[in-house]
């Protein structure tokens, strides 16, 4: 539940954890999903979305999908936003594999610092095949390390290597890659 101002669900005020949807009374194993459902997309909000979006088409070879979009969003709190930008698609997933939708609001409002630990959507992956030449790229591209590489092994005996790293804008990215012991 939104809390609400004049009438209209406010977009720039979230809801308090206490206001969500509790998942402690849901089943642990579900025989048949509710919905019908397919991943589509992660939205992205920049600053600059036309320098954000080139810089994952160059990085990660992220593949740009036409038409360009510009709207005025009747479906946000206002018709006075405006929101311009792109789709993605990401790597590794053909044709039909999902994008990341990265969008400019005009206005846009301010934001919190990132940090990976933060309640909410924390980071977007990538697997690559080697962390440190990744990372290498991430940083000559403009891009932030945040923290440093570290390699684990996992519960079933396979071996992580991986990093996070912040994008132009901030936005936190993990490299990593994977090899069995």
């Amino acid at each position: 539940m939104y809390r609400r101002f004049a009438g209209r669900p406010r977009m720039d005020i979230l809801p308090v954890r206490s206001e969500c949807a509790s998942a402690t009374n849901l089943p642990l194993l579900v025989e048949k999903p509710l919905l019908a459902a397919r991943y589509a997309h992660t939205n992205l909000t920049a600053e600059d979305w036309e320098t954000l979006a080139s810089f994952y088409e160059r990085v990660f070879g992220c593949v740009r999908l036409l038409p360009q979009r510009d709207y005025q969003d009747e479906a946000l709190e206002t018709s006075r936003l405006r929101l311009r930008g792109v789709h993605l698609r990401l790597p590794g997933h053909g044709d039909n594999g999902p994008t990341l939708e990265i969008f400019g609001y005009d206005p846009l409002s301010h934001r919190a610092r990132t940090a990976p630990n933060r309640p909410g959507f924390g980071h977007i992956a990538f697997e690559v095949p080697d962390v440190a030449a990744a990372r290498a790229v991430v940083l000559a591209e403009g891009g932030t390390a945040l923290g440093d590489i570290a390699t684990q092994v996992t519960p079933l005996g396979r071996r992580v290597t991986w990093a996070y790293v912040m994008d132009p804008e901030c936005n936190v990215i993990e490299l990593q890659a994977w090899a069995d012991q």
